[in-house]
């Protein structure tokens, strides 16, 4: 049987270490344009089922082609403000996909994107990201308010790894639905967010949604997402709801 030397071993390891690295960065270097795009797309189909549309992207042939018609069709402004509510020159669209940076600052440092839906000339609809922590990882939604800037139209949440079953639930109808026609603000006008109840909401209490059964520490995690996050439009929110 042949033997090798302990230098010809370690040149051939690291040769061949050198060879795997470059193949898989080359790899890496060009599929990075194609997650790039589906992460956009992503974050439009996001965006337009917070409003309800986008419905058939997962039954047409060409779902990028299709988000990016629904969403330049639906979403006919967007811009970003500041904790005093001031429009500040940034991309919402950039400033969203690079949330996860924006939530790490104070909230009297971070910029806030917004995106405005109309359809037909009817009333608009203001749709908001927020971001935070659950239990295993990152959560997200997107909520979808009236044009009083106080009642949520709609929200979709989605999670990266919490549990199947509990609290990966975040991420289904069933938790999402309650969201609609809840309220932001007290009646004296007072930021109070969204509740999230363990053992059931109050039915006619405007700011609770049932939490998921078993999956506590993760409602409570989205609830204080929810709250941190609009929490820094709550200016943006009163100067346009008054006007």
């Amino acid at each position: 049987m042949r033997s090798f030397s302990n230098t010809y071993i370690f040149v051939f390891s690291l040769v061949l270490v050198t060879i795997v690295a470059v193949l898989l960065s080359f790899v890496s270097m060009k599929l990075k344009p194609i997650q790039e795009m589906n992460i956009r797309i992503e974050r439009k189909q996001d965006v337009l089922r917070s409003v309800g549309k986008a419905e058939k992207a997962d039954e047409v042939s060409d779902k990028n082609s299709y988000i990016n018609e629904e969403f330049g069709k639906y979403i006919t402004d967007s811009y970003v403000v500041n904790f005093r509510g001031e429009k500040v020159d940034a991309d919402a669209f950039e400033v969203m996909l690079a949330l996860n940076t924006e939530i790490r600052k104070p909230q009297e440092e971070r910029n806030y994107p917004v995106f405005v839906y109309s359809e037909n000339g009817g009333a608009k609809k203001y749709v908001v990201p927020v971001r935070g922590k659950g239990l295993w990882g990152p959560i997200w939604g997107y909520i979808a308010l009236e044009a009083d800037l106080n009642t949520i139209y709609g929200a979709v949440f989605d999670h990266q790894g919490e549990t199947p079953g509990l609290g990966a639930e975040i991420s289904t109808a069933w938790f999402q639905k309650p969201f609609a026609g809840k309220t932001l603000f007290d009646d004296n006008g007072t930021f109070v967010s969204i509740e999230v109840v363990k053992g059931g909401a109050d039915p006619s209490n405007p700011h609770q949604v049932d939490a998921i059964s078993g999956g506590t520490i993760t409602s409570k995690a989205l609830e204080a997402m929810v709250k941190n996050c609009l929490a820094g439009y709550e200016a943006y929110f009163k100067e346009i709801a008054t006007n």
